[in-house]
């Protein structure tokens, strides 16, 4: 599986990104899909994630402001951030685990800046 994330950039606080993730080379239903993010300095934590079977997870932290959801068919997986602030300044990151082999999977991140 080979994973192609996008839609980074630089936005001002209150603002909204859409990030996307397109996946290749596996069946893109068998996959579990989340985001994480990391910030400069810190560890990297987890975002939101969607099963295949359409239910979704977030942090606290964007509960409310994030929205994970999936097209099979685009076989992509997007992330709607609104209400953006400085403090979701981060590499976002998406990752896919193949839920026969529990393989994981990581794209190459996409830089989130949010300005004051």
């Amino acid at each position: 599986v080979q994973l192609q994330a996008s839609g980074g950039g630089l936005v001002q606080a209150g603002g909204s990104l859409r990030l996307s993730c397109a996946a290749s080379g596996s069946a893109f239903s068998l996959l579990a899909k989340g985001w994480y993010r990391q910030a400069p300095g810190q560890e990297r934590e987890l975002v939101a994630t969607i099963t295949n079977g359409g239910s979704t997870n977030y942090a606290d932290s964007v509960e409310g402001r994030f929205t994970i959801s999936g097209d099979n068919a685009k076989r992509t997986v997007y992330l709607q951030m609104n209400s953006l602030k400085p403090e979701d300044t981060a590499v976002y990151y998406c990752k896919a685990v193949n839920t026969v082999t529990l393989r994981a999977y990581w794209g190459q991140g996409t830089l989130v800046t949010v300005s004051s």
